[in-house]
C-alpha cells in the first residue's frame, strides 16, 4: 500500500514538474524573441528586453550629458551637440546575432535559472565630431577663463590705473582626450571631467601691451585712418613698429636730417646767419630756411645738390628709404632726380601715399634720432659712419634745438610740462606726424608717430591730434608706469590754448598801451615844438624817458 502511495505521489509530482517545465517553455517561447538574460550592449544590461526597449535604453544612457569641472564652475555638454552618435541597429544586431546561434534549450535553462550559461557583451560602437567638441571646450574656456593681465593705465580716468593680475588659461588640447573619453562612458561617475586650467602669474609690463593699446585707441576713435609709429627704448635698444617700414611722407619732419648734415658739413660752430636758419627752420618750420640750410649742405647756392648730398648721406648712415628728391616749395627739374626707388616704395600694394618727392619711414626717423642721440653720448652710428665730421657737441646742440621747437604740440602735450621733448612735427593735407626724443624721468626714448587719411581730401586736426597725443601719453605711462602723466589730452590742450591767448592778449594790450604812451609823449613833444616857435625860444635838451 506504501509503496503504492509513493508510486502515486511520485507521479503526481512528475506530472506537476512536466506541467511546469511546459508551462515555463510556453512562457520562455513568448520571451525569445528578447534579448537572453545577461546580454550587455555597451556596457548596458538589455537582457530580457525588446529590440526597441534595448535600442531605448542605450540612447538613454548615452544622452547624458558630460560635465566639465573648470575650477568651481561645471558646464553641461550635450552628447548631441558634439555630434555623438551611437551606432544601435549594429549593436543591436550583433546582440540578436549572438542570440539566435543559441539552442533553444540552452535559452530555456538560462530562464530557468535567470542567469546566463555565457554572457553576451556587445562592444560600443559610435563616433564624434572631434572639431565640435573642441569647439565646444573653447568657447567654455572664453567665458570662463580669466588670463592674467599686464597693467593697463586707464586714459582719462585721472589718476587710475590697473595692475597685472593674476590668471587662469584652459589648455584645451590637453583637456580635449578626457572629454572624449567621457563620451564613451555609460557609468555617470565616469562622465564627469576636470578641464585641464593653468595658472598664470601676472603679465609683465612689455611692449605688447603698449602695442595693444595704441591699437585699442585706433579702434575706438581712429576710424578710416592708418597709423605708423616707431618706439626705441634707448637704454636697451627694444623697438616697437606699427606699418613703421612703410614709406610715407617725409613732411617737415625730414628736417631732422636737414639739421644732422648741416651740422656734418660745418667746419665749426654755426655762424649768427646760420642759427637764425637753423631756429627759423625748427621753431617756426620754415621751408625757405630749411632750403638755405640745403645751400649750406651744397656748399654753393643749390638746393637741388643740397638734397641729393643729404639723401646720400642718409643712404651711408643706412637710412636707405628716406631721401629729398625735391627741396621744399620746389619744382621738378630736368636735370635732377624727382623721386628714388627704394626697398620701402618697391613693395607692392602701399598702404600709405606717400609724397615721390620726399619720403622716408617711421623706422629710419627714429633710428636717425636715435643716432642723434647716442652722438651726443660720445657713441653710435653717426661718429662710426662720420669720425671728425660731426660731434657729440653738435649732436647736443641739434637736440637743444629741437626742443626749444614749442608749436606743433603732439608728443609735447602727451607728456608732463617739465619733460624735455626734442622733436620736429610735420603735415600735409592728408598726414600729421611728430617725430622725436623724449627725456623722461624713468627712462629716454624716441617715439615716431603718423597719421593717415587714405583717399581723402583734408585731415582735420581735431581728429587726427588727440589720437597722436594719446599714443605720446601712453608711451610716456608706459616707460614711467609708476608714476604715470594722466591729465587728459584734449584738456591738456585746451588750457594750454587757453594760456597762450591770455599771453597774447595780455602782450596786445602791453603793445597797444606802450603806443598809446609814445603817441601821448610825441604830442607833447610837438605841443612844445610849437610853443618854442611861437615864442622864438631854443629849449634845452632833455633825455628821453
Amino acid at each position: 500500500m506504501l509503496k503504492a502511495i509513493q508510486k502515486f505521489l511520485t507521479i503526481v509530482l512528475l506530472v506537476f514538474g512536466l506541467l511546469f517545465l511546459g508551462y515555463q517553455a510556453f512562457l520562455y517561447s513568448l520571451v525569445r524573441e528578447k534579448l537572453p538574460t545577461a546580454t550587455t550592449v555597451a556596457g548596458v544590461d538589455v537582457g530580457r528586453m525588446s529590440r526597441d526597449e534595448a535600442a531605448a535604453a542605450l540612447r538613454e544612457a548615452y544622452g547624458v550629458p558630460i560635465v566639465l569641472h573648470h575650477l568651481e564652475e561645471q558646464v553641461e555638454i550635450t552628447p548631441g551637440d558634439v555630434g555623438f552618435n551611437l551606432d544601435v541597429e549594429a549593436m543591436l544586431d550583433q546582440a540578436e546575432a549572438a542570440k539566435g546561434e543559441q539552442p533553444f534549450w540552452e535559452g530555456f535553462i538560462e530562464y530557468l535559472l535567470k542567469q546566463s550559461l555565457e554572457p553576451t557583451n556587445i562592444r560600443l560602437i559610435a563616433g564624434h565630431d572631434q572639431a565640435a567638441l573642441q569647439a565646444q571646450l573653447e568657447n567654455i574656456a572664453s567665458f570662463l577663463d580669466k588670463p592674467a593681465t599686464a597693467p593697463q593705465l586707464l586714459l582719462g580716468a585721472g589718476t587710475s590705473y590697473q595692475p597685472g593680475e593674476t590668471g587662469y588659461v584652459t589648455d584645451v588640447e590637453a583637456s580635449l582626450p578626457a572629454a572624449e573619453m567621457a563620451l564613451y562612458q555609460v557609468d555617470p561617475a565616469e562622465r564627469q571631467v576636470d578641464l585641464v586650467v593653468e595658472m598664470q602669474d601676472a603679465v609683465e609690463l612689455n611692449m605688447d601691451v603698449l602695442r595693444e593699446q595704441m591699437e585699442r585707441v585706433m579702434a575706438d576713435d581712429g576710424a578710416g585712418l592708418l597709423s605708423s609709429v616707431f618706439i626705441m627704448d634707448l637704454e636697451t635698444g627694444e623697438e616697437l613698429s606699427i606699418n613703421a617700414t612703410e614709406p610715407i611722407s617725409g613732411l617737415s619732419i625730414l628736417k631732422i636730417a636737414i639739421f644732422v648734415e648741416t651740422y656734418r658739413v660745418l667746419d665749426g660752430p654755426p655762424n649768427e646767419y646760420v642759427e637764425g636758419l637753423f631756429y627759423e627752420t625748427a621753431v617756426q618750420s620754415s621751408n625757405f630756411a630749411a632750403n638755405l640750410l640745403l645751400h649750406e649742405i651744397a656748399g654753393e647756392a643749390n638746393t637741388y645738390l643740397g638734397a641729393e648730398l643729404l639723401t646720400e648721406s642718409m643712404h651711408r648712415l643706412g637710412l636707405v628709404n628716406t631721401f629729398l628728391a625735391i627741396p621744399y616749395d620746389a619744382n621738378e627739374v630736368a636735370t635732377r632726380p624727382s623721386t628714388y626707388t627704394t626697398p620701402a616704395n618697391s613693395v607692392a600694394n602701399l598702404i600709405f601715399e606717400p609724397d615721390t618727392a620726399r619720403q622716408t619711414t617711421a623706422e629710419d626717423i627714429g633710428t636717425l634720432l636715435s643716432m642723434v642721440y647716442h652722438c651726443a653720448n660720445g657713441g653710435g652710428a653717426l661718429l662710426a659712419v662720420y669720425p671728425g665730421e660731426i660731434t657729440p657737441q653738435e649732436c647736443q646742440a641739434i637736440i637743444d634745438l629741437m626742443i626749444l621747437n614749442e608749436e606743433g604740440n603732439l608728443i609735447r602735450f602727451g607728456v608732463p610740462e617739465d619733460v624735455r621733448v626734442s622733436h620736429k612735427h610735420g603735415w600735409d593735407e592728408v598726414t600729421h606726424g611728430d617725430a622725436g626724443i623724449v627725456f623722461s624721468p624713468n627712462r629716454d626714448f624716441v617715439l615716431v608717430e603718423y597719421l593717415h587719411y587714405p583717399q581723402g581730401d583734408f585731415l582735420l586736426h581735431d581728429f587726427s591730434f588727440p589720437i597722436l597725443r594719446q599714443f605720446a601719453q601712453l608711451t610716456y605711462n608706459y616707460f614711467n608706469f609708476e608714476e604715470p602723466y594722466t591729465e587728459n589730452v584734449v584738456d591738456r590742450a585746451i588750457r594750454e590754448a587757453e594760456a597762450r591767448e591770455a599771453l597774447a592778449a595780455a602782450e596786445e594790450e602791453a603793445a597797444e598801451e606802450e603806443a598809446s604812451e609814445t603817441e601821448a609823449e610825441e604830442g607833447v613833444a610837438e605841443d612844445d615844438v610849437a610853443g618854442e616857435e611861437d615864442t622864438a625860444v631854443t629849449p634845452t635838451p632833455t633825455p628821453t624817458p
